[in-house]
């Protein structure tokens, strides 16, 4: 037979376990001082005091400046200073530093260093710290900082550093210290970059790094002296900037480029940005404006610097548009309203409606000082663009100057798409293009049933066209009898 299991031993052993449980709760909350692990040791051991006495300062800070982390840690570090991981697998997702310093059930210790890959440029990437312990020296005194990266699948949406010293103001000048190297020594400066969704938090924004791009002055097909004055105001106040200031000049500056679609706002735009060099550009676009704060902050730390904002129609209407004041809206103007007037940054605005801004947007000094309209080209404008466009294709001076001339009201992007279809055409048929396709290319674009296409690819839109409504045979006017009179 099997023996009958002794449930009452099983009882008392629980009972026992639960009263050792409840004695432990007691006493720790009578102060009595727990254990502290194999990491509290070494930290207690580097600072020279007692690790479970001392204050934990924390700071945040976004996930993409985890490189830049790495790099203010660098340059804080005096050559006795030491990085060493911490073991305790997952569960140190989920502490503290004070909890790896004193627990009971996890003997948090050494161990290896943990790290991630880091976008450090459109294609270029480094190994930053991910998880890891500094000792270090700061002011002549011991510091230790956890560094960890953002962990948004454990909860962690930013990177943060836990610091710990002798006094907590040590703690918070050092951080302040690490913060001015950061941006001294940013991956970011100089660099183009743009946000993007984070999947993990749909309040901030993730970092990508674009390529500078190049646009030369050739490219930009605007009225004489246009372009000269835009990058004067943009780039010419950053060249001169020491005089400017000297003289008591303000640095900051707003641009608004306005005009229909397809004139060539956002060639500019990549013009200035090429021109650019060494000024840390953030570009925005669309939904993503509404990173306007990350955009801005990014652009004080990093000076000189520019915030592009294009297609700033789609949320700084008119307030009383959609029912009330938008919030994004006030957003952008506390971005052109928050820096200093020295702060060497420019805001480079878009829109294709600029009669949907409302006032305070364009018309207050500070947020906007120059407004400079990219209309439709004039003829001699639209011969160069489509000489600048057919550079490279088999067709005649005269036949591109022909259709330049045939093209009242079209913009660029007119201009590209009319060279692309000319050169289809003659693609499809297996033969090189003549100034016949060109001809015949222009003609299937300018036919009526081609209208909206025209006005998509930056043609004039064509006029409304408005007529009585057409009444029965047997009405011979328009209005009855009794309203003949």
């Amino acid at each position: 037979m099997s023996e009958t299991p002794d449930f009452e031993a099983r009882d008392a052993e629980f009972a026992e376990l639960f009263r050792r449980f409840l004695s432990e709760v007691v006493h720790r909350a009578a102060g009595t001082p727990s254990r502290r692990t194999p990491l509290g040791d070494r930290i207690s051991d580097h600072l020279g005091a007692d690790a479970r006495t001392l204050a934990v300062v924390e700071e945040t800070f976004p996930s993409a400046r985890i490189a830049d982390l790495d790099a203010g840690f660098e340059a804080l570090a005096g050559e006795s200073s030491e990085l060493i991981g911490v073991s305790g697998g997952q569960q140190k997702r989920f502490s503290t530093l004070p909890d790896m310093i004193v627990n009971d059930a996890v003997p948090f210790a050494e161990a290896a260093v943990d790290y991630v890959s880091a976008d450090v440029g459109p294609t270029t990437q480094r190994t930053a710290v991910a998880f890891g312990l500094r000792l270090l020296t700061f002011e002549g005194a011991p510091v230790v900082a956890l560094q960890r990266a953002a962990d948004p699948q454990h909860g962690r949406v930013y990177a943060s550093v836990e610091v710990i010293a002798s006094d907590p103001a040590l703690s918070t000048r050092f951080i302040d210290a690490l913060r001015a190297a950061m941006n001294t020594h940013s991956v970011l400066r100089g660099t183009v970059i743009a946000f993007t969704d984070n999947p993990f938090d749909y309040g901030s924004g993730r970092i990508t790094f674009l390529p500078r791009p190049e646009v030369g002055a050739d490219a930009i097909i605007l009225p004489e002296g246009e372009l000269e004055r835009v990058r004067a105001h943009v780039i010419g106040i950053r060249e001169h900037a020491e005089s400017i200031r000297a003289g008591g000049g303000h640095l900051k500056r707003g641009v608004l480029l306005y005009g229909p679609p397809g004139t060539g706002k956002t060639l500019t735009v990549s013009h200035l940005i090429a021109e650019a060099e060494g000024m840390t550009t953030v570009v925005l676009t669309g939904q993503s404006i509404r990173f306007i704060s990350d955009a801005a902050q990014v652009a004080r730390a990093m000076q000189p610097s520019m915030v592009v904002l294009e297609d700033i129609d789609l949320i700084a209407g008119d307030r009383e548009m959609f029912g009330g004041p938008q919030p994004l809206l006030f957003q952008v103007l506390d971005a052109l309203d928050g820096l200093d007037g020295d702060a060497d940054v420019a805001f480079v605005l878009t829109t294709n409606r600029v009669d949907v801004l409302e006032e305070a947007l364009v018309e207050r000094p500070g947020r906007v000082d120059l407004a400079v309209e990219i209309a439709r080209p004039d003829t001699e404008a639209r011969r160069r663009l489509f000489a600048l466009y057919a550079a490279d294709a088999p067709f005649s001076a005269e036949a591109i100057e022909r259709a330049a001339d045939r093209s009242d009201g079209v913009t660029g992007s007119f201009a590209k798409e009319l060279i692309r279809r000319a050169l289809l055409r003659a693609a499809v048929q297996g033969r090189t293009a003549h100034d016949g396709d060109l001809d015949a290319a222009l003609a299937e674009l300018m036919d009526d049933r081609e209208a909206l296409t025209r006005r998509l690819v930056g043609g004039e839109a064509p006029p409304v066209a408005w007529s009585l409504p057409e009444f029965p045979p047997e009405f011979d006017e328009p209005f009855g009898p009794e309203d003949a009179d």
